[in-house]
C-alpha cells in the first residue's frame, strides 16, 4: 500500500549530497507541518463547534462527550495497525491520503444532523487521522540527526497548535461568508485541508535512499543507540510486524516509561482543550470569546514548543530534563486554571499552559522514536498513540464529560490533578534511563 518508491535510483554525486540534501529536508520539514495542520483543521472543526451543535441538533454534553471519545478509541486503535503500516509505506503519499480521506469524512458530517451516523463518520475519520502522526514521525527520523532532531521535531508537532488556530480562523470564515451555516463550517474545513494536502505533496520526499542520498546516520556521521546499546539508523528489516512489536517495543522499558508519561499528558491536555468552550461560561466568558480561547490556547503554545525543543539539542538531548520542568509549571498553570474565577489570570493560565503541556508532549513523542530502531518509528508512535487516545482522551473526554454532569467541574479538575502528578513521576524515572543512553552514545561517537 502506497509503496510508490522508484526501483534502482541513481545516488547523488558526492560533491551535491549536501545541497540537495538541505533542499529535501526543507521540503519534508514544510510538508509534514503544513499537512497536519491539515489533519488539525479537520480533527478540531466538531471539538470547537460543539455549542453551535449542542444548539442546532438537541445533543447534550454527554452525547458531545461520547462523540468525542469515539474519535478518540477509534484513532488510539486504528494509530496502532496505521503506525506500523506507515513503516513499511511510503511515507509522501500515505500522508497526503490519510489527509484526502480524512476531508472527505469530514465533509460528509456537515450533511447530517444524525447523532448515530455522526458516530460512525468520526470514527471513519478517526482511522484517517491516525495515518498522519506516524508519517511525520518516520519522515523526521529518517531525515534529521539526533543532533538537530529536536529543533525540527518541535517545528512540526507545533504545526498541530497552528492547525487549532487556522481550524478557528477557518470556522470563523465560513461563518462570515456563508451567513454562519453549520453545513459550510465542515465544507469549508475539508476544502482548505485538500488544498494543503496536493501543495505539500508535491515538495514531500519519502525517504533519504528514495532519491540516491545515504542515510541520516551515515550522512551525519552520528551513531544513535536505543537503551540496549544498538545503533537505530536502520529503516528497513526483515523482521515480521510482531517481531518488532516485541523486540522494540514491548521488551523496551524507555518505550513503556515515555508511552505512560505522554497518556498523562493526553489526560491532561484534553481534559483543558476539549473542555474549554464549556468550561469557560461558567467562568463567566461568552461562548464566541471561549471558542478564540482554544485557538489562543494551542497558538500560544508554537514559540514555546519551539524554543524547549532548540534548547533539548542545545542540551545533547536532555528531553526528559525539559519535560520535567514542564510538567512542574502544568500543575501549577493548573492550580490557576481551576481555582480562579478572574479572566485575565485564566487567560495567562491558559497562555502557560499551551507550552508548559505541549512541550513534553512534543519532546516525549520524540523521545519514543529515538528508543527504537527507525524501521520501528512508525509502531512506536501508534503504541503510544493506543494509550494516548484509548486511555487518555477518553477519560478527558466521555469520562470528565459525564463526571462534570453528576457532579460539576471540580471532580473533572481532581483527574487532572492526578494525571499531572503520575507525569511528574515517571519523568523522574526517565532521567536516569535517558543518562545511560547519552552516556552509551558518547562512548560510540568518541
Amino acid at each position: 500500500m502506497f509503496s510508490f518508491n522508484k526501483a534502482n535510483v541513481k545516488p547523488v554525486a558526492q560533491d551535491k549530497i549536501a545541497g540537495e540534501y538541505k533542499r529535501r529536508q526543507l521540503g519534508v520539514l514544510l510538508a509534514t507541518s503544513f499537512s497536519y495542520i491539515g489533519y488539525y483543521i479537520i480533527r478540531l472543526v466538531f471539538t470547537t463547534e460543539q455549542v453551535n451543535i449542542m444548539n442546532n441538533y438537541g445533543f447534550d454534553i454527554g452525547q458531545i462527550g461520547l462523540i468525542l471519545s469515539t474519535f478518540g478509541v477509534g484513532y488510539g486503535i486504528a494509530k496502532l495497525f496505521m503506525g506500523a503500516l506507515a513503516d513499511k509505506s511510503n511515507a509522501r503519499w500515505f500522508l497526503a491520503g490519510g489527509l484526502y480521506l480524512s476531508a472527505f469524512f469530514n465533509l460528509l458530517i456537515g450533511f447530517t444532523s444524525n447523532f448515530y451516523l455522526i458516530l460512525v463518520l468520526m470514527l471513519f475519520i478517526a482511522v484517517t487521522q491516525s495515518m498522519g502522526a506516524p508519517a511525520c514521525q518516520r519522515q523526521i527520523s529518517m531525515w534529521f540527526s539526533k543532533k538537530n532532531r529536536g529543533t525540527a521535531y518541535s517545528i512540526w508537532s507545533s504545526a498541530h497548535n497552528a492547525g487549532a488556530f487556522f481550524c478557528v480562523l477557518s470556522i470563523e470564515l465560513a461563518t462570515v461568508l456563508f451567513s454562519g451555516s453549520l453545513v459550510m463550517v465542515f465544507v469549508t474545513a475539508s476544502v482548505i485541508s485538500a488544498v494543503l494536502a496536493t501543495l505539500m505533496l508535491l515538495i514531500n520526499t519519502d525517504k533519504p535512499e528514495s532519491v540516491g542520498l545515504p542515510d541520516i546516520g551515515t550522512y551525519s556521521g552520528y551513531v544513535e543507540v536505543d537503551i540496549k546499546g544498538e545503533k537505530t539508523n536502520q529503516a528497513t528489516t526483515d523482521m515480521s510486524v510482531f517481531q518488532i512489536l516485541v523486540k522494540s517495543i514491548l521488551l523496551n522499558k524507555v518505550v513503556w516509561l515515555v508511552t505512560l508519561t505522554s497518556m498523562s499528558f493526553y489526560i491532561i491536555r484534553y481534559g483543558v482543550m476539549s473542555w474549554i468552550p464549556s468550561y469557560l461560561p461558567t467562568k463567566g466568558f461568552s461562548v464566541s470569546w471561549a471558542k478564540w480561547l482554544v485557538g489562543i490556547f494551542e497558538i500560544s503554545a508554537v514559540p514555546g514548543v519551539i524554543a524547549l525543543g532548540m534548547l533539548s539539542d542545545f542540551l545533547n538531548g536532555r528531553r526528559a530534563l525539559i519535560c520535567l520542568i514542564a510538567a512542574i509549571g502544568t500543575l501549577a498553570s493548573l492550580t490557576v486554571y481551576f481555582t480562579t474565577s478572574n479572566h485575565v489570570a485564566l487567560i495567562i493560565a491558559l497562555f502557560a499552559m499551551g507550552t508548559m503541556i505541549y512541550a513534553p508532549i512534543t519532546l516525549v513523542g520524540l523521545m519514543i522514536n529515538e528508543a527504537v530502531p527507525n524501521y520501528a518509528v512508525g509502531l512506536s508512535a501508534g503504541f503510544m498513540g493506543f494509550f494516548q487516545y484509548i486511555f487518555g482522551e477518553t477519560i478527558a473526554t466521555a469520562v470528565i464529560g459525564g463526571l462534570v454532569r453528576s457532579y460539576g467541574w471540580s471532580m473533572a479538575s481532581n483527574v487532572i490533578y492526578f494525571a499531572a502528578a503520575v507525569a511528574i513521576a515517571l519523568l523522574v524515572a526517565l532521567l536516569f534511563e535517558e543518562k545511560k543512553i547519552r552516556a552509551m552514545e558518547a562512548s560510540v561517537n568518541n
